[in-house]
């Protein structure tokens, strides 16, 4: 599991390398590196379960840090994946419809005791599909990515009255529309189902949510009313930062359907969000002061990383002392 984890790191890496902020085109190598890293990733994470029990050492605390470690990997694939595409800040909705469905997964598991995967999914023909791409972009460039579309796909140049567009904004506007939007839906239908069963409370199910659209809406906001784009210049570092409190979001979550505890809110799960009231009212001093924050924003940016990043080693080092 963790060797696998180690490839995607390694992924991402390459991408901050070679693009820095996920809009210039890195080496055509480092694209059939990222394709090559992510293969290795889904393959070590299909056969670390068989492994665990094989020999007998399958464990709820390795199911755990599995979940876990596919969680941190939203984030290192997602960066990886943007300097491919040349997404900029863009990157950061390839993470949200990444972190969502997993999310809504990890939700739907806590509530049914059974993770379910449809036919086609994310952790098989999903990441095939993205380690494809990658391979892919090898022989295009990854300029394909960020052109009109319908320079990209010459038989769409028929398209009539349509601003110019790039391709993975419409890739990025079709798995909305048809993978995570349906993904939600069917996850939120099979909770509410399990939920009148047992005669228990929708609201304390939907109440599990209320930190992760907290996540979103703090970065979000303080995204907006940042004096220097932290979306657009410091991409790397608002994901990572931003990944590592869905990590322990997503880690929280789990041990609680371990332990068996009981439904509802887990105060305990906003603690990777306390940074934000601090970083979003530094940005706010900013847009009172003539774009003078009160701090300089990246170094704010960086606690912001080093904070979650601690929430994270924190968790582990309690369930893995």
């Amino acid at each position: 599991t963790l060797t696998g984890f180690m490839f995607l790191l390694t992924s991402a890496f390459l991408g901050f390398l070679y693009s820095p902020h996920l809009d210039t085109a890195p080496p055509r190598w480092v694209h059939l590196a990222h394709g090559i890293l992510l293969f290795l990733y889904q393959t070590f994470d299909a056969v670390d379960g068989k492994q665990a029990r094989r020999t007998n050492s399958s464990s709820p605390l390795g199911e755990l840090f599995d979940h876990g470690c596919d969680a941190l990997a939203c984030t290192f694939e997602s960066l990886a994946f943007g300097s491919t595409a040349m997404c900029g800040n863009a990157t950061f909705w390839f993470w949200v419809i990444s972190a969502v469905p997993f999310y809504f997964a990890t939700w739907e598991h806590y509530f049914t005791n059974t993770l379910v995967l449809p036919i086609v999914n994310g952790p098989t023909e999903g990441l095939m599909l993205i380690y494809v791409c990658h391979i892919f972009t090898f022989f295009t460039g990854a300029e394909w990515w960020a052109q009109d579309f319908r320079k990209s796909v010459p038989l769409l140049n028929w398209v009539p009255l349509v601003p110019e567009i790039s391709l993975y904004g419409i890739v990025l506007f079709l798995m909305i529309a048809f993978a995570v939007i349906p993904t939600i839906g069917s996850n939120t239908h099979n909770v509410y189902k399990v939920v009148e069963a047992r005669k228990g409370s929708m609201v304390l199910a939907l109440a599990m949510l209320f930190p992760f659209g907290l996540l979103m809406a703090g970065t979000l906001v303080w995204s907006y009313l940042s004096p220097s784009d932290i979306m657009r210049n410091q991409p790397h570092l608002l994901i990572i930062g931003t990944g590592f409190a869905f990590g322990y979001l997503v880690g929280r979550m789990i041990l609680a359907h371990l332990c068996d505890e009981p439904k509802g809110l887990k105060t305990g799960m906003c603690m990777a969000l306390a940074y934000f009231p601090f970083a979003i009212a530094n940005a706010l001093t900013a847009q009172l002061d003539d774009g003078n924050p009160l701090f300089d924003e990246q170094l704010v940016l960086l606690i912001y990383c080093l904070f979650t990043g601690g929430v994270v080693h924190a968790f582990c080092y309690v369930c893995y002392p």
